[in-house]
């Protein structure tokens, strides 16, 4: 935050220059004073304003579709984050963060606040932080960093992020702990209470992370388990863990008691390239109560070049892979582009696209296409979708 200014104007002369120089006196030691308290205690609102238009060849089995989007590069958001110092070296923060719909102002999450995150914790300088609330599993903060999605967006990620690539999938009612660096090393944990009466392991959801990083090179890897809801004491879904479930390429497996998701990613800089991938398994497993009998599982490859063209231009092409076993068996298959050009330190234009194919069955009919995060069936074994786009940071 700036620090409020104040123009004090009087003539020269006499006791006026005595009054003036008590002012100047007075206002440099509350200057000094109030930078100090600045310097150790802040709120900063923050946040990501993202619109573009959207064309899609192949959408709900339509032919074509165009339409005003939010967030295709990176989600539409403001929030606030704060800290106070407590002392040698221990601080207290929060975030407060509301995601929503630029296009017609409505929230992402509807009846959510704060729907992408809310919590508050303590940060130390040598063991790292810890934090109570609504947030990220460990995966998004180490493993992620590596991936596609990093600098272009959901286009670049897995295919209805069935394997929470994306991030999409929050832990409510969860405690996170993620270590300092230590060599290149961070560690990260976190547990969510189901919060569910007469069980402790309904709905609950837990993870971890931990991630390496020397020079160029830097690698992460991590997992996490949901519970699904137990249906003897309260319903399927319910659950610490936000829904995965978005689109056809997985809504057969909703029933799921359970999904287990695990994760590598890694990417070496080079010059003024990156280069870089994952590789992902998510499995959703049935029980008794569940509509399917096979667990089903999805294995996932990505690979991506970023380049970093001039200091104000950047490209990156991607691929991604999919195949799904179990109770039903699919190819998902994408490939993606796009190119960013800074307007400025906060406002950039940006366009990107992508084609999808898919051949198979995704357990209720056959596979659809879908490209990465942009949620959205094709209706058909193919899809185009090509945006291009205004964000301002703030």
């Amino acid at each position: 935050m700036r620090r409020p200014f104040v123009e004090y104007r009087k003539k020269t002369g006499g006791a006026n220059m005595r009054h003036t120089a008590i002012l100047a006196a007075t206002s440099a030691v509350v200057g000094t004073i109030c930078g100090s308290a600045q310097a150790q205690n802040s709120v900063t609102l923050y946040g990501i304003a993202d619109a573009g238009i959207t064309y899609i060849h192949h959408a709900g089995g339509d032919q074509n579709q165009y339409s005003m989007t939010s967030g295709r590069l990176n989600a539409t958001r403001w929030g606030l984050t704060g800290s106070e110092d407590l002392g040698t070296g221990l601080r207290a923060i929060f975030t407060l963060e509301s995601g929503f719909s630029i296009a017609d102002g409505a929230p992402d999450k509807s009846g959510t606040e704060f729907s992408r995150q809310a919590f508050v914790g303590v940060t130390d300088t040598r063991w790292g932080t810890l934090t109570l609330g609504r947030q990220y599993d460990p995966m998004t903060d180490l493993v992620q960093p590596n991936q596609a999605d990093a600098y272009f967006g959901g286009l670049f990620t897995t295919p209805g992020d069935v394997d929470d690539a994306d991030s999409n999938a929050r832990f409510n009612n969860s405690v996170k702990w993620l270590s300092s660096e230590w060599n290149g090393v961070r560690i990260g944990a976190a547990y969510a209470f189901g919060g569910v009466a007469g069980s402790v392991g309904s709905g609950q959801a837990f993870g971890g992370a931990v991630s390496w990083h020397t020079g160029p090179f830097s690698i992460g890897a991590g997992g996490m388990h949901i519970d699904n809801g137990n249906p003897t004491i309260s319903a399927r879904q319910t659950t610490a863990a936000e829904s995965l479930f978005f689109t056809s390429i997985n809504s057969a497996y909703a029933s799921a008691s359970a999904i287990n998701i695990s994760r590598l990613a890694a990417s070496y800089k080079l010059n003024t390239f990156t280069f870089g991938g994952y590789y992902s398994y998510a499995e959703y497993v049935p029980d008794g109560w569940s509509q399917f009998t096979k667990t089903e599982r999805f294995r996932i490859g990505s690979a991506y070049v970023h380049w970093q063209v001039t200091p104000v231009v950047e490209t990156q092409l991607a691929y991604n892979y999919m195949h799904s076993t179990g109770d039903s068996s699919a190819v998902y298959q994408t490939v993606t582009l796009g190119a960013l050009y800074d307007l400025s330190k906060r406002t950039a234009i940006y366009i990107e696209g992508g084609y999808g194919h898919a051949n198979g069955s995704n357990g209720t009919g056959a596979a659809q296409a879908v490209i990465g995060a942009a949620m959205v069936d094709a209706g058909k074994p193919s899809q185009v979708l090509v945006t291009t786009g205004l964000r301002q940071l703030f």
